[in-house]
């Protein structure tokens, strides 16, 4: 029987969020819980720049104050390749593998580039190889990135296709390390603009990718939703502060605001409300801060299926209370701060977390 190619589409996901999740994917392989199943993750990240093993910072043009103005992240990865840019309007896949039955780097590579060059093909769009660089090309310009990482055969990372792409956010940086003139890069909604068509959406895109990937590495795709969906709620006051928990030492000991699962039958908003009156005694409204994650459950915290992957997607909210309103804490927390923005920064473990800060203080002002 085929492996089983276990397929999410998660939509944004922090870039340390990804790091992590492709770890924990990793693990799972591994540990073959459950048997027989390897792991594709589709996601889109906010705008960073990543630099592989070989990169060059030099190859990174843009200075690192206008980079952090404009919201760009900068990180250093273990995959192979120079720098790369993700963002919104691009699809990210981490394919998380076992190729100890297949050990051949060559023909994985080109799985890759092949799963990309079928779904342009499927709108229409001739792509194909290039004689010196690795990725997916139309003409002269590539559509399609790639850079992976193998540690006994267990792969991660993987590609970048450019779907809806921001294309002039490539400019910061010397894409992939490539310094030639003749050479550029492309969207699929650049070409399809060029023929007079109209870009499909987004999750049609993803869904050929996944099954031409399937389909080249000879495994049984099945599609899977987030195992657990939770919220979490930024509570502020009107000096900006914002409150943040600290959860006991059971539960993981680490400073938080307010979070909790959406229970069946509620609304993501009705959820929020709920977790914030009940740990912190607040009866309040909630305001959507419009931030819809998706992250890897921590193992330290994770009770839902302790020693497996759990998948999450959370929904962000932020609440306003009056001046003086000091929480009643549950039983699920030990004590509690009011905060800056900087200080919850430094205190907040997860970054999804820290961005929904971020949100809610941008959102007072």
């Amino acid at each position: 029987m085929p492996r089983v190619l276990r397929t999410y589409r998660l939509g944004r996901v922090e870039y340390e969020d990804g790091l992590a999740l492709m770890r924990l994917a990793g693990d799972a392989v591994r540990a073959g819980t459950p048997a027989g199943t390897d792991f594709l993750f589709l996601l889109e990240h906010p705008p960073v720049l990543t630099l592989g093993r070989s990169a060059g910072r030099e190859h990174i043009v843009a200075a690192p104050a206008w980079l952090e103005k404009q919201g760009f992240e900068i990180h250093e990865t273990d995959r192979g390749g120079d720098v790369t840019y993700h963002g919104p309007g691009q699809i990210v896949g981490y394919p998380v593998l076992d190729l100890n039955g297949r050990r051949d780097v060559r023909r994985y590579v080109g799985a890759l580039e092949e799963a990309m060059i079928r779904t342009c093909a499927d709108f229409g769009v001739e792509a194909g190889r290039h004689p010196e660089h690795r990725g997916c090309w139309v003409g002269r310009r590539k559509i399609g990135a790639i850079g992976v990482h193998l540690s006994r055969w267990i792969t991660s990372h993987g590609f970048a296709f450019n779907a809806r792409t921001d294309l002039a956010h490539f400019q910061v940086i010397v894409p992939c390390g490539i310094a030639d003139p003749r050479l550029g890069v492309t969207s699929l909604e650049a070409e399809l603009a060029s023929r007079s068509r109209a870009t499909p959406e987004q999750a049609e895109i993803e869904n050929r990718l996944a099954a031409h990937l399937a389909d080249v590495l000879e495994l049984a795709r099945t599609d899977a939703g987030p195992d657990l969906r939770t919220i979490s709620v930024v509570p502020v006051r009107a000096d900006g502060r914002v409150l943040l928990l600290r959860r006991s030492a059971e539960r993981g000991g680490f400073w938080q605001q307010v979070t909790g699962r959406i229970e069946p039958g509620e609304s993501p908003e009705q959820a929020a409300r709920r977790e914030l009156r009940e740990e912190t005694g607040a009866d309040l409204p909630v305001a959507s801060l419009g931030y819809r994650h998706a992250f890897g459950l921590d193992p330290s915290i994770n009770r839902v299926r302790p020693g497996a992957l759990v998948v999450v997607e959370e929904v962000a909210f932020a609440a306003r209370v009056p001046d003086g309103f000091e929480p009643r804490l549950s039983g699920e927390h030990t004590e509690h701060a009011w905060v800056t923005g900087e200080e919850a920064a430094a205190q907040l473990r997860f970054p999804g977390l820290r961005r929904a800060v971020r949100l809610a203080l941008s959102a007072r002002r």
